[in-house]
């Protein structure tokens, strides 16, 4: 684990091929001891006083370690144009902390390639260590928010508002965590008795171009139907979007998420456009289990293998993940 500054809001968790966690040594990085996670969590992830929000965000295929924070960055610095136009009157202030979680995803520009990372995903948090691992974060950092009695945070019941954003296969990890730590009644605050049904401290989950089937949600990550999250599943997609169309359909027989959206759920799928930055977001169409979001007019840069797969960090992206912080106060 390293930290990298930017005004000194993002911390870096690098994963391992099976997931484990890492952590830097003299001799190079190396893993971090099983009996030893959760102190090496505590020690190195603890929120500051100062934020208002915390954002775990998991990147997605052919991302290397310094594009990750270049995209971290971007999203932050997007974020930050669009609070200052003083369109979220409830997010005063907006001040956020961000985990960036960084595993490896590169791979050739092929079908065999996007093939590889796929299964490497899906093997990272089903066969490996990944979905424990992230779990284990979010309980931790579930575990430490800041009094919401300590000024100046204006926050919930913990003091800080939690928010997952996670772009092509980092959806997956995100999902499968949240559904390890709902078997680990421990590991999570899950005691808030309301809003109803709806007990998990997690008040948002922004899916950027997800890279699994449109049913994903009936068959893979099938938990998030009844899981304890407080706020909504909410996930983009673009025909555009080349590598979770033509290249999924290939790989998986079925076209994915971020190219045809959200389909069969085991809720009522609020289907609506992606907005653009002024246009507010009425609480009513974000307010469900599960929120499908048309950005086939935003994410339309990008030619090639992949088309607008990675089209998606826009002042669009800001103002969404935006108004689902602002909705969760």
């Amino acid at each position: 684990m390293t930290e990298h500054v930017l005004d000194h809001s993002v911390r870096v968790v690098d994963l391992a091929a099976d997931g484990w966690l890492l952590e830097d040594t003299a001799a190079g990085p190396r893993p971090v001891p099983a009996d030893r996670l959760a102190d090496h969590f505590a020690e190195e992830l603890a929120p500051p006083d100062w934020a208002t929000d915390l954002i775990v965000y998991v990147h997605g295929w052919q991302t290397g370690p310094e594009s990750a924070l270049d995209a971290v960055g971007r999203l932050l610095a997007l974020t930050a144009a669009r609070y200052a136009a003083g369109d979220y009157p409830r997010l005063k202030p907006w001040r956020p902390w961000t985990v960036l979680v960084r595993w490896p995803s590169r791979s050739l520009f092929s079908f065999g390639g996007y093939r590889r990372i796929r299964d490497r995903a899906h093997a990272m948090s089903t066969e490996g260590h990944a979905a424990k691992v992230i779990g284990r974060l979010l309980g931790q950092l579930d575990l430490h928010r800041a009094d919401p009695a300590a000024p100046p945070v204006l926050a919930n019941r913990d003091g800080q508002y939690l928010h997952l954003v996670g772009h092509s296969f980092g959806c997956r990890f995100l999902c499968e965590a949240v559904q390890w730590a709902a078997d680990e009644p421990l590991t999570l605050g899950w005691s808030t008795p309301e809003p109803a049904g709806r007990p998990f401290t997690v008040d948002s989950m922004l899916l950027l171009q997800m890279a699994a089937p449109r049913d994903a949600f009936t068959t893979t990550f099938t938990a998030l139907g009844e899981a304890p999250l407080r706020g909504p599943v909410v996930a983009t997609y673009s025909q555009h979007d080349r590598a979770t169309g033509f290249w999924h359909l290939r790989a998986e027989k079925t076209a994915g998420i971020g190219h045809a959206g959200i389909g069969p759920a085991p809720a009522p799928v609020s289907a609506i456009r992606m907005l653009p930055p002024g246009e507010p977001y009425p609480l009513a169409i974000l307010d469900h289990r599960f929120v499908s979001v048309d950005a086939s007019d935003v994410f339309v840069h990008g030619n090639g293998f992949a088309g607008a797969h990675s089209d998606h960090l826009r002042p669009e992206s800001a103002h969404l993940l935006l108004s689902l912080a602002e909705h969760s106060r």
